[in-house]
């Protein structure tokens, strides 16, 4: 005897990012390409200490720290090549990265309109928690009420 089972949907599939990001742009690209061609869904970006405390690679303070713990993101031209051949309408991204959030979602935005996607399609998160860097890391970029100014217009914005 067999027993009629109505047709269940299938629930969407769990999104699948790993939390990469190293040496240089061009090299976390290859990384992101290389993931996502194996099956990875989405993409989670790791910047380096220097980049999430708003200083360029060649700052004398990023010695020793550039592309260490992350990609290095210091202008237009770097999240261009991080981001290369990488359709991000159809991605979802996550950036973790706090006192510099509101400046690097600027630049992921710049290049997914350079690429000509619908803004208002872009999906992910960014940390945008600038006052726990002040808090607990002391990697803050501004003291706590332009941070609060930064993370209500990220907020509003997105």
């Amino acid at each position: 005897m067999s027993h009629a089972h109505p047709t269940a949907s299938k629930d969407r599939p769990w999104l699948i990012r790993t939390y990469a990001g190293h040496s240089t742009a061009a090299a976390s690209n290859a990384l992101y390409r290389s993931n996502l061609e194996k099956g990875q869904t989405g993409l989670s970006v790791a910047f380096d200490l220097p980049t999430q405390t708003g200083y360029d690679s060649d700052h004398v303070l990023s010695r020793g720290e550039v592309g260490k713990v992350g990609v290095p993101v210091c202008h237009l031209g770097d999240m261009r090549a991080l981001f290369k051949d990488i359709p991000l309408e159809q991605m979802n991204t996550s950036m973790t990265i706090n006192a510099t959030a509101p400046w690097l979602l600027s630049l992921y935005i710049a290049v997914a309109e350079e690429q000509g996607a619908d803004v208002s399609a872009l999906q992910g998160t960014v940390q945008n928690d600038l006052i726990k860097e002040y808090l607990s890391r002391g990697t803050y970029v501004c003291p706590p009420a332009p941070s609060l100014k930064m993370i209500g217009d990220v907020a509003e914005y997105c």
